[in-house]
């Protein structure tokens, strides 16, 4: 059965993280699998104003929740108001397994419903302080992107939304069919939770100039030995600017971003085809099977075999076409 994604959308419903979910886990066309199914519901169902200034026709109500196996909420316009069959419908689908994703102020739901007790919780800068008020016990995080717990996630702005779902999408499916997806979408490459919600902006001086187009060079040559004098040069700054914009912009050093992006191809190239370790190490920048065996370790505390026995389908047709093993740029 597909994984049925419910997006729960309320009065003046905020409609860019709504789209941007069913983007991910709506149709891709024929040579992506499509392994989730997206529809929205409401507690009063028919038309719900949008911030579009137009209205949405929502024709399922909360019972579609209980056949849900993630639930968005996403940029929930009430804030923490929603009423006890709103609440009990969510931790009723929670209690039997299903998934609670809060973006921006739908952070809300699973905090009031004491889901995040204890926990983890990206939010956006402007809410840090109204939810550490309101719920003591979440250690809301302003400075992420989103926290994944697998039975709960949130992300702290609309603009993240893509990057939580892929997560998501890896986290069910594997690295490959995340990065098919989001290649698809033309999606800039993946950011990791941990990396910065927005970037710092300077006292004086223009706002930095974006790192996208150095990302993607970085990830189109991702077999080249790479060093960050040459990422610097590349960019047209010194090492140490470069450093800085990094840490600025991303929240890690470019050495750190370099080998996540050279574990994710390591996952995919695992996930989806038979190449040998060493071939893998070398079209992933790794330089040899050994190299790659530790990095890989350090990162997933399994071994590469493991990990590509662990997504061995037992049917041939099951396995997803991927263009991760036949691209001339690896990734």
């Amino acid at each position: 059965m597909r994984h049925r994604v419910v997006a729960l959308v309320g009065p003046t419903q905020e409609m860019y993280p709504v789209t941007c979910a069913s983007a991910v886990f709506g149709y891709h066309g024929p040579d992506i699998p499509q392994l989730y199914d997206f529809r929205l519901c409401a507690e009063r169902p028919g038309p719900i104003p949008t911030t579009l200034g137009a209205d949405i026709v929502v024709h399922d109500g909360l019972e579609a929740l209980a056949e849900a196996d993630t639930i968005l909420i996403a940029g929930w316009c009430p804030g923490p108001d929603f009423s006890a069959e709103l609440g009990a419908a969510v931790l009723a689908a929670h209690g039997r397994g299903a998934r609670i994703v809060g973006i921006c102020a739908g952070v809300h739901v699973p905090a009031s419903l004491g889901l995040l007790d204890g926990r983890g919780a990206a939010a956006h800068w402007e809410l840090t302080h109204e939810l550490g008020r309101r719920y003591p016990r979440v250690r809301a995080d302003a400075t992420v992107l989103y926290v994944d717990h697998g039975d709960v996630a949130t992300a702290g702005a609309t603009a993240t939304t893509v990057d939580l779902c892929l997560n998501q999408v890896r986290r069910d499916h594997g690295a490959a069919l995340a990065m098919r997806i989001g290649r698809q979408l033309s999606a800039a490459p993946h950011r990791e939770g941990c990396q910065r919600q927005y970037p710092a902006l300077p006292t004086t001086g223009p706002v930095p100039d974006s790192l996208a187009p150095l990302l993607d060079w970085i990830t189109a040559n991702l077999d080249r030995p790479l060093t960050l004098e040459d990422m610097a040069a590349r960019s047209g700054m010194s090492a140490r600017t470069l450093s800085r914009r990094f840490t600025e912009q991303l929240g890690i050093s470019p050495g750190r971003w370099l080998l996540d992006r050279r574990i994710a191809g390591t996952r995919a190239l695992l996930e989806e085809t038979d190449l040998p370790v060493e071939t893998i190490a070398q079209r992933v920048g790794l330089s040899s099977a050994v190299n790659l065996r530790r990095r890989f370790h350090n990162a997933l505390s399994t071994t590469p075999a493991a990990y590509r026995r662990s997504f061995r389908s037992p049917a041939p047709e099951a396995v997803a076409r991927s263009a991760v093993g036949s691209h001339p740029r690896r990734i």
